[in-house]
């Protein structure tokens, strides 16, 4: 009898909470010690364009969502991570790590989740202010989201990488496009199963995988992007994607830090790097004779 070939599982990809196949219909299948993990989507021009369009219909109605709100669904996605604690460390496993590294990165994960949603009802009371004026006005600096944030996560990180890139983006109500790691995509893909059972809208996040050089420069070209983030340093895109934030002046953040585990990963500044400050005055009703402002 002849050894039994593995049925490899084929793995889709993640637009407006839904997973449809990728409009280019092909796939390829990254290898760990020579053997296939799985089939996984090669996402196209065609795919970037609707997950834009998709995290664009979904931005008004998540920034306009309550900061406790997103923090309550920030905590779910760490409680659905934690339930599904033992998938994500095999599919770690499968993808080169120790049990030990694996389980270590998955608490952490689950960690970095709490820390964030933490900050959601918080950025504005710390980072907002009432600022002195010479007039009969009062004067509010207020912390707004950017808008749709594009996202090159970390290659060499499948799960900790991600979510330290997703969590202080939408934590205060950007929504994202997001290409998870080339070679190591299982986590990315089954955290997008997560993401759809854990009370995140549709389009919230948008999960793309693929080869990076045939779709990342469309999403810097991209009219509809507000800002873009990548979280490694040395990323081969960074020349290339500031040339094409000029045509409508996206924000380009690049990560500094190679250590995921470090506690410089776990900071507001971070969040507010996808914000916008907005200042608004108001006059100051005088009641005559009174003798007193309100």
């Amino acid at each position: 009898m002849s050894e039994r070939i593995n049925v490899l599982k084929t793995y889709k990809i993640f637009i407006g909470g839904k997973f449809p196949r990728t409009e280019s219909g092909r796939y390829y299948q990254p290898k760990v010690n020579g053997s296939p993990i799985g089939n996984i989507c090669l996402s196209s021009r065609k795919d970037v364009r609707n997950a834009v369009v998709a995290a664009r219909s979904a931005f008004e109605k998540w920034s306009g969502a309550t900061a406790y709100n997103r923090s309550q669904i920030l905590y779910r996605i760490a409680e659905m991570i934690e339930g599904r604690k033992a998938q994500f460390i095999e599919e770690l496993i499968i993808q080169g790590e120790t049990k030990k590294a694996a389980e270590k990165e998955v608490d952490t994960t689950i960690d970095r989740v709490i820390y964030f949603a933490g900050w959601a009802d918080k950025i504005n009371q710390v980072f907002g202010s009432v600022n002195p004026v010479a007039t009969s006005h009062f004067n509010f600096s207020m912390l707004e989201p950017t808008g749709v944030v594009g996202v090159v996560s970390s290659e060499s990180s499948s799960l900790l990488g991600l979510i330290s890139s997703i969590c202080p983006i939408i934590v205060s109500g950007n929504t994202c496009v997001v290409f998870i790691s080339e070679s190591k995509p299982l986590c990315g893909v089954t955290l997008s199963e997560v993401l759809a059972t854990s009370d995140v809208p549709g389009g919230v996040v948008n999960i793309l995988t693929g080869k990076r050089k045939e779709t990342v420069p469309h999403l810097g070209k991209h009219m509809d992007v507000n800002a873009i983030y990548l979280a490694d340093s040395a990323s081969e895109f960074k020349e290339s994607l500031r040339l094409d934030a000029v045509d409508n002046l996206k924000r380009i953040v690049v990560g500094k830090e190679s250590d995921l585990y470090s506690n410089k990963f776990e900071n507001p500044y971070i969040v507010t790097s996808f914000m916008e400050t907005k200042t608004t005055w108001h006059p100051i009703e005088i009641i005559s004779g009174s003798g007193s402002g309100y």
